[in-house]
């Protein structure tokens, strides 16, 4: 499995930027590179993941610089960011989300961080919101005991705990350089040698995961993943799936529990095998499960009681859809 990335570059980044219905942050977004590109000659790529709010006509009448990509379908993050790289002509290609936004520098640092560690094959930022806030940069790769060590709040009661603390690196200190696992999607850049070594994302994850199944294969290719803090991104974050919350927020997280359990299935299956995927849904079932049974006998808890039995019901979907992890629903989902 390889992408379409060519080997003749014309350009020494391409920045591959996903849309559903986020006009207004796209714009800031789009502006952001602008600034950002300085010396660097930088193509920008806009895939629209047929978006209804006019993101579209804006990038046509106002960045005009812009490749603007149209799919008729929701692709998923995976599917469209792999119809970007179809087009890219980058040496790099950076993927930035449509809520997120460089710093000036950002680029720059980016590209000099490649060049100088050559079997780096992908590297992310520091990930911060608009008040400057600390956000999740850097990640281990999930395990059965993590997910449990953070469904438990353990996690969060004991961040700078190397322990508890490990899954998201809460313990580190985030102004200094490391070689990790893998970091999130909202910002990263990528080799195009090792993108087309590793080859692309895997469209079964629609989404959730697929940048963690992506960082695993380019590792397994003798590629190193890097969080580097003075690459910095502002990043607001739910943009998109906020819009699918718009009209019913209940259903719509449901409908967005159910993807991320589905994507659990399919990482865990792919990577672990059959047996781990079992043992990944069995552990969500009985601590939604043995919550449920503690807060229906409080009347003060019964709702909260309800929902955990709704999250029972929803792992049951997604296994039973997933086929246990074995195949990706017909998407989109």
């Amino acid at each position: 499995m390889s992408t379409a990335v060519p080997s003749n570059y014309v350009f020494d980044v391409s920045v591959v930027i996903v849309s559903f219905n986020t006009r207004d942050v796209l714009r800031e977004c789009l502006e952001s590179v602008g600034r950002g590109s300085g010396t660097l000659r930088v193509q920008t790529i806009v895939v629209d993941n047929c978006s209804r709010d006019g993101s579209r006509e804006m990038v046509q009448q106002e960045f005009s610089d812009t490749l603007l990509i149209c799919s008729e379908v929701n692709l998923g993050f995976a599917g469209a960011n792999n119809l970007g790289f179809k087009s890219a002509r980058g040496r790099y290609i950076v993927l930035l989300n449509s809520d997120a936004f460089l710093a000036e520098d950002a680029l720059a640092h980016s590209v000099r961080h490649m060049e100088e560690n050559p079997r780096a094959g992908l590297g992310g930022a520091r990930l911060m919101g608009r008040d400057g806030s600390w956000q999740p940069s850097a990640r281990k790769f999930p395990t059965l005991l993590d997910d449990l060590i953070v469904r438990s709040g353990l996690a969060a009661r004991f961040p700078h705990s190397r322990f508890f603390g490990r899954f998201d690196r809460t313990w580190a200190n985030v102004t200094e350089p490391a070689e990790v696992d893998w970091v999130p999607g909202a910002y990263s850049i990528i080799r195009s040698e090792a993108l087309a070594a590793a080859g692309p994302f895997d469209t079964r994850f629609f989404l959730y995961y697929e940048e963690v199944d992506l960082c695993r294969r380019l590792k397994q290719r003798g590629y190193s993943v890097h969080y580097w803090p003075d690459v910095k991104v502002v990043h607001i974050g739910g943009e998109s799936s906020r819009q699918t919350a718009s009209l019913n927020a209940l259903r719509a997280e449901g409908q967005l529990t159910l993807w991320r359990m589905r994507s659990t299935l399919l990482y865990y299956r792919k990577h672990s095998g059959i047996a781990v995927a079992t043992l990944a849904m069995l552990s969500e079932v009985l601590w939604y499960w043995q919550r449920f049974m503690r807060m229906r006998l409080s009347p003060k808890r019964r709702a909260r009681a309800g929902m955990e039995r709704r999250l029972v019901a929803i792992m049951t979907q997604a296994w039973r859809e997933t086929k246990g992890g074995k195949v990706s629903p017909v998407q989109p989902w």
